[in-house]
Order: structure tokens, then sequence, then C-alpha cells
């Protein structure tokens, strides 16, 4: 089966988790955090070819109004011209912006797939997932199917996703989401054998999505379509209508959709995955010496172990320290235990009310 397919990429978080290097003029997608390449650059790069069962359309991109030009400048240091750049005035979460993804692919071509994808999200082995995406194309012209990764472990910091009875090949019915769980549910799910990480990467046709959120999710899908009625056009940039998307509720596709539809469906990514959302997950996603140091940039080390040390500029030397993020840029110097990653916000929030 040869079918077109729509790459569509979310690019509007500003991963704060990733501060003092990302910040809301350049956040986390438009940095080489894992590759040579951005993250936005790789997630692009992705399908930028088309192959035997994919015939691969111009791409579009929903991000933030204050990103439009860094979207277009990585889009077209790798040869590609993005169909249309949706730029959103403040942030609704996924869910509006998979409705805007939707109509604006159903304005390319109504007849191709949409392979909506983070741009923030780390998938090594992109021959693998490309056909993964080809397994699940047939169930994914009458259902809205969602990857999930096969988990490594009781991991605590993703959400899952139950699968129930087979659909198709390794398409399976979707039971229900959880919630990130604490460890001890981890674990009963890793042992029941029926979850999957819920990798946020959703595969569907964009008449299905939008008859689903017509009926599940009208007030996001009227609000979108507004503000794509009153957006402004400068080539491919679509300025979507500020006072028209302000009025959409700020909600995830999962909440908004997945949780209700009887549409859903799951399939296993079949390769690794990571969503890098913070330092220490940057750490276990990269490169370590032989002391177990994640190292980039002008870093001196001795008599230290399992650090993750970032330089952007200065000589950062780190002595006799273990299990630190030490983080240089022209803006900050973040150090912090590794254990305290997820709570970078605490001082992102210090840094803005000290600036503002």
């Amino acid at each position: 089966m040869t079918f077109r397919l729509i790459p569509a990429v979310l690019s509007g978080g500003s991963g704060t988790r990733l501060w003092p290097l990302s910040t809301d003029d350049r956040p986390k997608q438009f940095h080489a955090l894992c590759t040579e390449r951005t993250m936005f650059q790789d997630t692009l790069a992705r399908f930028a070819e088309a192959s035997d069962q994919i015939e691969v359309l111009a791409p579009i991109v929903i991000g933030s109004g204050r990103h439009g030009d860094s979207i277009l400048a990585q889009a077209r240091e790798l040869g590609i011209e993005p169909s249309a750049a949706a730029l959103e005035p403040m942030g609704r979460n996924s869910a509006p912006a998979a409705a805007v993804a939707a109509r604006l692919a159903q304005e390319q071509d109504p007849e191709a797939l949409v392979i909506l994808m983070a741009a923030d999200h780390l998938i090594p082995d992109t021959a693998s997932f490309r056909r993964t995406v080809a397994a699940a194309a047939h169930a994914a012209l009458s259902r809205i199917v969602v990857f999930g990764v096969e988990p490594t472990g009781p991991e605590t910091g993703y959400g899952y996703i139950e699968s129930g009875a087979p659909i198709e090949g390794d398409v399976r019915q979707l039971v229900r989401f959880a919630e990130k769980p604490d460890l001890e549910t981890a674990r009963a799910y890793l042992a029941s054998g029926r979850y999957m990480w819920n990798a946020g990467i959703f595969l569907f046709s964009p008449a299905v999505l939008l008859q689903e959120m017509a009926r599940l999710a009208p007030n996001v899908l009227a609000a979108c379509d507004r503000a794509l009625e009153t957006a402004t056009h400068d080539g491919p940039l679509i300025r979507l209508g500020a006072e028209a998307f302000a009025a959409a509720p700020s909600i995830s596709l999962d909440y908004a959709v997945m949780e209700k539809t009887d549409k859903g469906a799951v399939i296993p990514m079949g390769t690794a995955w990571a969503d890098v959302g913070s330092w220490a997950e940057l750490w276990r996603q990269g490169k370590r010496d032989l002391d177990d140091n994640r190292l980039h940039g002008d870093v001196l080390t001795a008599d230290s172990r399992g650090n993750m040390v970032w330089s952007e500029g200065r000589t950062v030397a780190v002595l006799g320290v273990k299990d630190l993020i030490v983080v240089e840029t022209s803006d900050a110097v973040l150090v912090m235990s590794k254990s305290r990653a997820q709570d970078v916000k605490l001082m992102v929030e210090q840094f803005k009310a000290r600036s503002r």
C-alpha cells in the first residue's frame, strides 16, 4: 500500500526544564542537543524523502508567534519548504494545534494522512519509525492511531497507554490513557504487559480527526476555525487570529479527544524513543565519558562522575563532584543536583520575576 503523508510538527513549547539554554526566544527544539542538527530539524528530516510505501508531501508546522523566522530558516537549511507554518499568538496545548494542523492538511490534500509529531522528541532509528508509520497507515484511514513505546523500566515521568485486542497487524485497540504513575503503579503496568509509554505521536486522516473534534471538542474546533478565518498570511507564515485563538480551551489532544473517542488505536513504535524534557534526560541520552559525565563545550573535569556539564562559551571546570548538572550560557549559570532536574521551573520563575 502506498499512501500520501503530511508531516505536521508541533513546535510551540518553551522547554522550561532545559533553562537557561532553552528560553522563550529560542526554546530547546531550535538547539542541537542530540545530533549535529537541531531537534526541530531532526523531526523534519524523519520524512524528508519518499519511500516505496510513503509519498511525503510538504510539512506543516504549528509554532509560536515569536518563532516564525526560526522555523523557516531551520527548515530551509534542510532544503525543506513548509506548506504552512501556523503561528500561535499564545500557547493552547496540543488539541487546538492538532485542529489547526488537520484543517491545513485538509486544504493541502484531503486524501493524505497526517503524522503529528512534537519537535522535541528523540527517535534515533528513522527507518524503523517510518516502517511503523507505514504499518499503521491502513488503520489510520478510519482511526486515530497513537504511537506507544515498549517500556524499558517502571518510568514515572511518562504517561501510559493501555492496549487491547488486535485490530490488524501490530495495531491494537486503545483501551485507556493513564497519567504519570507512582513507582508501584508503574511496576504493575509493566507486569501486566498491556501498557506502553505514550509517545504523543498520532497518525490520522484529517477528516476523521476533525469529525471527532466536532463531536467531542466542538469549542476547540470552532475557536481554531475562527482563528484561521481571521489569520494574516505572509508566504507560508500564517498568524492565527489572536482574539479567536485565545477563546480555545488550553487542553491536550489526549483529554479533548483520545480519552473519549471510540476510534482510537495504538501501535508500538518498534524503536527507541525519548522525550528530551530535562537535563537529566539529556544526560541519559547523550554520549558519556569513562566517568559517566556528559560534556558539551569548553569543559574541564577531574575526580568527577555522573555529571551533565554544558558550556555555551566560558570554560567550566568541575572538580570532585558527583551527579550534578552545570549549565553555562550568556544569560545565566545553573548548578543543581541531577535529582532535582524536574524543578528547574523554580529558578526560571525567580529569573523572570527579577528580569521584570
